[in-house]
Formats: structure tokens, sequence, C-alpha cells
């Protein structure tokens, strides 16, 4: 499994037409609706071959460089995981880490978090996982 460009050992993987990163995905979208320009299944549609299986933070990279050529900068971005398990914490450093790389900031303008839906719903069950972005940017 991977969730926020970092590999994290689990018994089940996530199922997508990329990589399934949710939060890297969570984080694209955030990036496209404040440049008002869609979402990932605009820019990169599973209809598209080229995208099976594809890296989404190679995606989410992508995706800023039309923030740089729009002389955009982050302000701050904060996500937020929903994981009933496995327990994320041990590896949000790294995907904060990983996540600011990406996107060429510091990581004090990124925020990564995790939050267990205490087994409500689908997601408290285990049979998926959400992720959730909101980004500032600024000229």
């Amino acid at each position: 499994m991977v969730l926020g460009g970092v590999e994290i050992p689990h018994s089940h993987g996530l199922q997508g037409h990329s990589d399934a990163d949710v939060a890297a995905h969570a984080l694209a979208n955030a990036i496209l609706g404040a440049l008002g320009e869609g979402d990932l299944g605009r820019q990169f549609p599973d209809t598209d071959e080229r995208y099976r299986d594809a890296d989404s933070i190679k995606l989410l990279s992508s995706v800023w460089t039309r923030v740089v050529e729009l002389n955009w900068r982050l302000a701050n971005a904060d996500i937020t995981i929903l994981a009933q398990r496995p327990k994320l914490a041990p590896y949000l450093s790294a995907m904060r880490r990983t996540l600011a790389a990406a996107i060429g900031v510091e990581e004090s303008r990124l925020n990564v978090k995790a939050s267990n839906p205490e087994g409500l719903g689908a997601l408290g069950r285990g049979e998926g996982m959400a992720a959730a972005a909101i980004v500032l940017l600024e000229k």
C-alpha cells in the first residue's frame, strides 16, 4: 500500500486505476480546485491507459507544474487520511516529507494527519480509505 508516496506494510492494498494513493490524490485534487482547473479525473482520465498503475507522486508533481506556471505558491496545505487500519501515525512524517518534496515546498507548509473512523461505516469496517485536503495558494 502506498500513502503519501510512502510504502506501508499492510495485508491489503488499495485498488484504483493508478497506484490509488488517496493522500496524494487528495492533495492534487485540492490544488486543482484552488486553481479552478477541475480534478485528477479530468487531467488524467482512467480511460487513458497511459495512467494505469501511475505513480501518484508523479501525477501530483505534474499538477504542481501548473501552479508554478501561473506564478502561485503554496501558503499551506492540510491533508486528513481516514483509515481504520493500518495505524498511520508512524508514517505521517515520511508522508509529509515525500509530499512536500514532490511539490518543492518546505515541510512546514504542509500537514498530514490521520483519523480513525472508530468502526463506523465502510471505512470503519476497513473496506477502504479516504482522504481530504485543503490548499491555500497565494501569489
